[in-house]
């Protein structure tokens, strides 16, 4: 296929179409019978400027009657082409701003035409000079994938620190145990060492050499400016430009290892995938927000990851960090879990999903659920299980439903036929079982026709009839939306709210407000927590009875 022609203006086009509009001017008209009487009558003619001013005619005599059809012909008449700076300036003062004078042209007179060839490389090279710079030499360069470059920034002297950092190790070598001097001699956060010591090879020889490191640390300063680009290129595969879950891996396993505040944890081996697994999915959760699995830096950047990330070293409670590493909710989200996998095989099905909060969630929602239309493994549609990875993301869409992601997540659910749009009848479709179970409860639900109108008002749809994922964001009490089409218990719980109590409540609360997930957590959690001891004091009795 031959390769498209490159489009490039034509000059004389436009100076052609500027041309036949001067001409078809009716002062130029009359001026050039004017002209056209005084070449008859034998008059000598001259039309370069030169150094003339408006006072002076093109022939050198000081008839002012010529002298506004002489500038005419030299392009000074006021037309739509001319601005008034333009009309307002001085023949010579013109010739001197505008980059192509008329004068030029050998349009422009009837003996222009004698002196075209002598001048015309004088006129060119006055062209070149005059042109102004390139869009691409006045605006400065704005866009940096990889961070913007610092001038002040001396590569030498943090290969220099990094150096004097190896020479405390025996043979300059280093393990993942002393890579945290490594990683504050580079100045990052303590908890990248581990993607720093398995960028350097130190996963497969168990240790990193002074050399390697400088030359794979020396690489990334080159390439990358930023912290959010340093650490996608310290994590992700060879050739890869973005992240995914499995380079988490290393990085969260060695929080695990070397956190003061999961020490406990240490101990329980068999649950140290289970909170890498958790860890891993609220980050994705959170911040990987195109869905596509692969988190880029544009999506860290917009994130509080690093920040997160950095906290570590400052925080001993891990359950402080409530937005990704707490402990007490992957305790929450796990024994949810635990409570629905009857069979203990990691995977759950619609029966054991409909468990959740006591059926709860209608059937038709359960069954979208498991359709694929939310969940990330390819065998979930075939199988129609899911594993824990996907348990996670449902919990914490169901119990916050307020968050850019559960919206998305819900939406998608109700989005029946995929075309980005909630059609009534969709809204129809979930609605009808919730009335059934209403009726179920010996309670009259509200008709379809009166719950679409209050909908309706609730989300205040930008186009008549249809709801997208832009209203609902813009709503905010898409919460309310959803529980109203299919959870029965919050959908009641929400119509016995006193709206001035939830009101009165916000203005008490001092402090950053909680979100719902985090209340739900720490609820949850110290329940949790007493049944557990609750059944412990329970079999301490049923021992000492059997003792007797």
């Amino acid at each position: 296929m031959p390769a498209a022609q490159i489009l490039q203006p034509v000059l004389k086009m436009k100076v052609d179409e500027l041309f036949l509009h001067w001409l078809s001017e009716t002062t130029t008209q009359s001026m050039l019978k004017d002209y056209l009487k005084r070449i008859e009558s034998g008059e000598t003619i001259d039309i370069g400027i030169g150094n003339a001013t408006s006072e002076q005619t093109p022939n050198g005599s000081n008839n002012k009657n010529h002298s506004n059809s002489e500038l005419n012909i030299l392009g000074y008449s006021k037309s739509p082409f001319m601005t008034s700076k333009y009309c307002s300036s001085t023949p010579s003062q013109l010739a001197s701003t505008l980059p192509s004078g008329t004068c030029t042209s050998p349009r422009n007179g009837l003996n222009a035409r004698t002196r075209r060839s002598s001048g015309i490389k004088t006129v060119q090279a006055k062209k070149e000079s005059l042109l102004p710079p390139t869009l691409s030499e006045c605006i400065p360069k704005f866009y940096f994938p990889q961070g913007c470059p610092k001038k002040t920034f001396n590569v030498d002297a943090v290969i220099a620190r990094i150096e004097n950092a190896f020479v405390e190790f025996e043979n300059e070598k280093a393990t993942l145990e002393d890579m945290g001097k490594i990683a504050k001699a580079c100045d990052c956060p303590l908890y990248w060492k581990s993607p720093l010591f398995c960028a350097a090879g130190g996963e497969r020889t168990g240790y990193v050499s002074v050399h390697k490191f400088i030359a794979m640390w020396r690489k990334i300063l080159q390439n990358c400016h930023d912290d959010v680009s340093k650490f996608v290129h310290l994590l992700s595969k060879p050739g890869c430009n973005y992240l995914e879950q499995d380079d988490f891996i290393p990085l969260i396993q060695d929080v695990v290892n070397a956190h003061p505040g999961l020490t406990f944890l240490r101990e329980a081996t068999e649950f140290h995938t289970r909170y890498v697994t958790t860890v891993i999915q609220r980050i994705f959760y959170t911040v990987n927000r195109s869905w596509t699995g692969r988190m880029t830096c544009t999506e860290i950047r917009k994130s509080n990851l690093l920040q997160n990330l950095a906290l570590l070293e400052e925080e001993d409670d891990i359950n402080q960090l409530t937005e990704f590493f707490s402990y007490e909710h992957f305790y929450v989200i796990y024994c949810k879990f635990w409570e629905l996998d009857t069979d203990h095989d990691l995977y759950i099905d619609q029966k054991d999903l409909a468990r959740h909060n006591d059926d709860a969630i209608s059937s038709r929602m359960i069954e979208r659920i498991f359709s694929g239309a939310v969940t990330r493994h390819k065998n979930t549609r075939k199988e129609r299980k899911i594993g824990y990875a996907d348990f996670v993301w449902f919990l914490i869409s169901e119990e916050d439903k307020k968050t850019p992601t559960s919206i998305e997540y819900w939406f998608r659910c109700l989005d029946l036929d995929g075309d980005g749009v909630l059609s009534m009848y969709e809204l129809d479709y979930f609605y009808e079982e919730q009335c059934k179970k209403l009726e179920c409860m010996s309670i009259e639900p509200l008709p379809f026709e009166d719950c679409l109108c209050q909908l309706l008002d609730l989300v205040k749809p930008e186009c008549e009839g249809k709801i997208t994922l832009h209203d609902l964001k813009k709503c905010k009490m898409a919460n309310l939306f959803f529980d109203t089409l299919f959870n029965i218990d919050k959908y009641l719980e929400h119509e016995q709210k006193d709206p001035f109590s939830i009101q009165r409540q916000d203005v008490e609360n001092e402090g950053p407000e909680m979100t719902d997930w985090e209340r739900y957590a720490v609820n949850e959690y110290e329940s949790l927590v007493a049944e557990e001891a609750a059944n412990e004091n329970w079999n301490d009795g049923d021992s000492e009875l059997s003792d007797y």
